[in-house]
């Protein structure tokens, strides 16, 4: 195919993937309700478990602030019913360069490919929301007289913008969703004989850097959410490694003296430091 070509097939993806998504998001305005009390709800548990004062809320500022939060909160939802439909449509645009024997591969894609996604996003809620929530607003509270030198206290309590909260849970369920991806593409990879086992232990330690770099772009400012998007990126990297071990094609042997040359550079250092 020429370039041309690819330009016109990625625009036919891109245009199928628009209107799919459209449709569910459509699909999600009818139950944006649901949607709202299913995401909020680490967020209500944080609030009672921290005894914060009065009732959790979400504040819209004017009229449209709320029909905007939940049309972004549609599109979350439209994104997550769309899944199949958007990672196929992926496939069918590089399926053209790929082998007879790798385009069977389709049905697996697609299938494990939404239940990472799905599955990632189920993980950010149901445990790194909790702890991130528990955390943050463990923020507030009062400064007692003891910390303050004045003849009352002075109350630090939240007060969370609807459409900043959708905002951020949306953020963090692509995120978790994306990550738990790794292993497929990795997995492909390996296959594919772009890369082996060996180039993901070379580099793991660039990774676990790279994890970290990417949890605090994409997480609050505070430690306990970007060690729990971090830890979980570190896990499926060393998953990874196991499966490009096991279906991956071997390293050649040039690959491996490679290898041996690098681990022996590493440990250079060490020596000369205990010399």
């Amino acid at each position: 195919m020429t370039i041309w070509e690819h330009l016109a097939e990625l625009r036919k993806r891109l245009i199928i993937i628009i209107i799919v998504l459209v449709v569910a998001a459509g699909l999600a305005w009818e139950i944006r309700e649901t949607l709202l009390a299913f995401l909020v709800k680490p967020y209500v548990d944080a609030w009672r478990e921290n005894g914060v004062p009065g009732n959790p809320m979400l504040h819209f500022q004017t009229p449209a602030a709320a029909f905007m939060a939940y049309f972004k909160l549609s599109l979350l939802g439209g994104a997550v019913i769309a899944a199949p439909i958007i990672f196929y449509q992926l496939w069918a645009f590089v399926a053209p360069g790929l082998y007879a024997k790798e385009k069977k591969f389709v049905i697996p894609f697609v299938i494990s490919s939404t239940l990472l996604f799905v599955g990632g996003g189920y993980f950010g809620w149901k445990l790194a929301f909790p702890l991130a929530f528990k955390y943050l607003l463990g923020l507030g509270g009062s400064l007692s007289q003891i910390v303050l030198p004045l003849d009352v206290e002075l109350a630090v309590t939240p007060t969370v913008m609807m459409g900043d909260y959708i905002s951020f849970v949306t953020r963090m369920l692509l995120g978790f969703g994306l990550i738990f991806e790794i292993p497929l593409f990795i997995f492909f990879l390996s296959v594919a004989g772009i890369i082996n086992y060996l180039h993901l232990i070379r580099y793991g330690r660039w990774f676990v850097v790279a994890a970290f770099l990417v949890a605090a772009m994409l997480t609050p400012p505070d430690i306990t959410s970007q060690t729990m998007m971090a830890l979980p990126m570190i896990a499926l990297y060393v998953l990874s490694i196991l499966l490009a071990y096991i279906f991956g094609k071997p390293p050649t042997d040039a690959q491996r003296e490679a290898f041996k040359r690098h681990k022996k550079e590493m440990k250079e250092p060490l020596k000369k430091a205990k010399g």
